[in-house]
């Protein structure tokens, strides 16, 4: 049972063991939805090509800018597609890290953005004066561009911290973890876990997952950090373990290279701890619940992210790999 299930089945007996109305009883159901949701069981989630998105839902073109996004370390745009719908477009090593992770992410109950990769991405009327524009070509080209899409029915109410949250101690808290573990996603900043209003319920979901599939922390050179699957294949996914507990390598510490930036080392060894510590029976449900993937779906989940033949295929052999050692805790 999901913690906001128990939390309003809690709420009911308590209101009518002390003889209170019905009204009272719904109530009290509305207020525990105030506290939103972070997982949602996934039976039925099985289309990982598209995730929480669709084939009509994909992005169709001719499209025009709008803005630049200059948060983050990548290249963002918000651009408008022929029906007016707004897409924000990444560019770089996190843009097919970031599809692939959110089919898994979405795949094991928890909420991500719908989002797409487009190989070739052909922009319009784009201005002269972008901060971040390298990887734009002359003729409005954008290649392998993530978009994800920016529903009019959906309001950000904020950052939700991992320390501090609705669910923290739950059973679906700690899967989340495990499930960044499982990704290497070593940039788990507050700041990149966000709220939404979303047909008037309040979700919780890490809205950034583009640091993923390489090394379990930030290393130099950069192109070791996110996207690179010899670099996933030889890391470490589980530290050690207890009759209790499990630690996982992801994040790892801040490494010697950091100590140039005192601020960028303080704060990755404040990250750590969301990966120790897990108690053993929430890493295992979290692996039954993945493990009910097969291995086309987990392929599928790596071709919505346009890898090559051979990196689907490796992708998914570590992934599945992961997925077992989770079984057998």
């Amino acid at each position: 049972m999901s913690v906001r299930k128990f939390s309003i089945l809690r709420v009911t007996v308590l209101v009518l063991l002390a003889g209170v109305s019905l009204a009272a009883v719904e109530a009290a159901v509305d207020a525990s939805k105030k506290e939103g949701v972070i997982w949602r069981d996934p039976r039925g989630r099985v289309n990982l090509y598209y995730g929480s998105g669709s084939k009509a839902g994909e992005p169709r073109g001719p499209f025009r800018f709008f803005k630049e996004d200059t948060s983050g370390s990548s290249p963002k745009y918000i651009v408008r597609d022929r029906d007016g719908v707004r897409w924000k477009v990444k560019l770089g090593p996190e843009s097919q890290a970031e599809i692939a992770a959110s089919r898994l992410v979405w795949a094991a109950g928890f909420f991500t953005h719908e989002g797409y990769l487009v190989p070739e991405l052909h922009l319009e009327s784009i201005p002269n004066h972008l901060k971040r524009d390298k990887l734009i070509e002359d003729d409005g080209v954008m290649r392998n561009a993530s978009m994800k899409r920016e529903p009019h029915d959906e309001k950000k109410l904020g950052n939700w911290k991992w320390g501090e949250n609705p669910f923290k101690d739950s059973r679906e808290w700690n899967g989340l973890r495990v499930v960044m573990a499982l990704l290497n996603n070593w940039d788990v900043k507050d700041v990149n876990n966000g709220v939404y209003k979303h047909h008037g319920e309040r979700i919780y979901m890490v809205s950034d997952l583009g640091a993923t599939f390489g090394a379990s922390g930030r290393s130099f050179p950069a192109s070791k950090s996110k996207n690179n699957y010899e670099v996933y294949r030889e890391s470490k996914f589980i530290c050690g373990d207890t009759a209790d507990l499990v630690d996982f390598c992801a994040p790892s510490r801040a490494n010697i290279a950091h100590l140039v930036d005192p601020i960028e080392f303080g704060r990755r060894l404040g990250l750590r701890w969301i990966g120790e510590d897990i108690p053993r029976p929430d890493a295992q449900w979290i692996g039954e619940i993945l493990g009910r993937l097969s291995h086309e779906q987990i392929r599928d989940a790596f071709r919505a992210g346009g890898y090559s033949p051979g990196e689907i295929e490796g992708f998914a052999d570590v992934i599945e790999g992961r997925i077992a050692e989770l079984r057998k805790l």
